[in-house]
């Protein structure tokens, strides 16, 4: 997208006013009801998906020739300032990881066909997916050291080994599999990304509950067992040996897209954490008046705005199609440790009641702590920062803050 046709910030608080308004009348009253994550909970999210399609809120993530409504990443860090508040929220609106991720690469590398059959019904809402990549036995920060394999048997692709945290796995259509089929190549040339539906012969998918929440479809976080499963050749997303670009091509934005809702989840802990400061009283006085709970407001304001400059220098940069990568990982641990330092706070200003399902905030500490895990934890991004700016000064270049 062009910077003269770029959405001005009027155009995003626009923007913004829209799903804020849905968020209002449709999901916050409904929180609850969908935690449950039972049947009436089911029949619930598909009704208010429905209204969201209806409304023009569907798919902001991917841009119109993908058939969503997206307007660049820009665009979409403020969207995610509402829709991140709420976990439902993203599958309202039809955004959720890993769907979001494996649309973006199905529009960037997968063929007509494949558009066709898989991309098309995953942006409409019919399907969902999966991205299974993490293996138990290896380090799931370093993809080149993978074990599942895939060996092209004349026209089909032959699939063996095991993966976990398959996020959605459970009642999904398809995965998009990592495997490795040049097992000579260079480390980042030996795997490949292929598809594979959910009911191929030699799949076996089960949940693992994580932090005792054992959800149910979208929320479940699997095991998934490949026992020569075989699928058809042109299953193969993109070229052989490119299954580490094509990874790293989605977990950037992927990355990115964590924080952005993380944005969301901060700054309702934030209001949460103030409101009550306010209106709990402790020895006749409001908490409000403790200096220490005065420090915590302070700290968390303006660690919530580094973080959301931050976030919003990184997608200007995406959507300049500049190099972004140091700007991706130092926004995803830094991101990650005031999310849970602000709803940690909070939950020490709300006492015991933080603690219970009466306030969201137990929900969210528990989302929050895995945030320091997926999609590379804070050490491996902490590494690579730190790398690549001693590089740029080792090689006479410096680092540049601002360009």
């Amino acid at each position: 997208m062009a910077i003269a046709d770029s959405p001005t910030f009027a155009d995003f608080a626009e923007l913004r006013g829209g799903y804020r308004a849905f968020m209002e009348e449709h999901v916050y009253p409904n929180e609850t009801a969908l935690d449950r994550e039972d049947d009436a909970a089911q029949e619930l999210i598909a009704e208010l998906r429905t209204r969201a399609k209806d409304e023009g809120l569907w798919a902001p993530h991917l841009p119109p020739e993908a058939g969503g409504t997206g307007l660049g990443f820009l665009a979409y860090a403020h969207l995610n300032e509402e829709i991140g508040r709420v976990l439902w929220a993203q599958y309202v609106f039809n955004c959720q990881a890993p769907d979001a991720g494996n649309g973006e690469i199905l529009h960037l590398f997968g063929s007509e066909e494949q558009k066709e059959r898989w991309l098309k019904p995953l942006v409409a809402g019919d399907m969902r997916s999966f991205f299974s990549m993490t293996e138990p036995d290896v380090s799931g920060s370093d993809p080149t050291d993978l074990r599942t394999t895939a060996a092209l048997d004349g026209d089909e692709w032959v699939i063996n080994g095991r993966k976990w945290f398959s996020s959605g796995a459970e009642g999904s259509a398809f995965g998009i599999v990592m495997a490795v089929t040049e097992a000579d190549a260079d480390p980042r040339r030996r795997a490949s990304q292929i598809i594979v539906p959910s009911d191929a012969p030699g799949i076996q998918i089960e949940p693992v509950p994580t932090l005792g929440h054992r959800g149910r479809g979208w929320t479940t976080h699997c095991e998934v067992t490949y026992t020569d499963v075989r699928v058809p050749a042109g299953n193969l997303l993109g070229e052989r040996g490119s299954g580490f670009l094509i990874a790293q091509k989605r977990l950037g934005p992927g990355r990115i897209h964590h924080v952005m809702r993380w944005l969301g989840q901060m700054q309702r802990a934030f209001e949460l954490m103030c409101e009550r400061a306010l209106e709990r009283e402790v020895s006749g006085a409001p908490l409000a008046e403790k200096q220490t709970v005065q420090n915590w407001i302070a700290d968390s304001a303006a660690e919530i705005q580094a973080c959301r400059l931050l976030t919003l220098d990184a997608a200007h940069k995406i959507d300049e199609e500049r190099d972004a990568r140091v700007e991706i990982s130092v926004i995803k641990f830094y991101a990650a440790d005031v999310l849970s330092q602000v709803i940690d706070r909070a939950i020490q200003v709300h006492g015991a009641l933080g603690l219970t399902d009466r306030s969201p905030l137990s929900h969210m500490y528990a989302q929050a702590r895995a945030a320091h895990i997926y999609d590379g934890p804070d050490e491996v991004h902490r590494m690579v920062v730190s790398r690549r700016i001693l590089k740029a000064f080792a090689s006479g270049e410096g680092w540049r803050f601002a360009s």
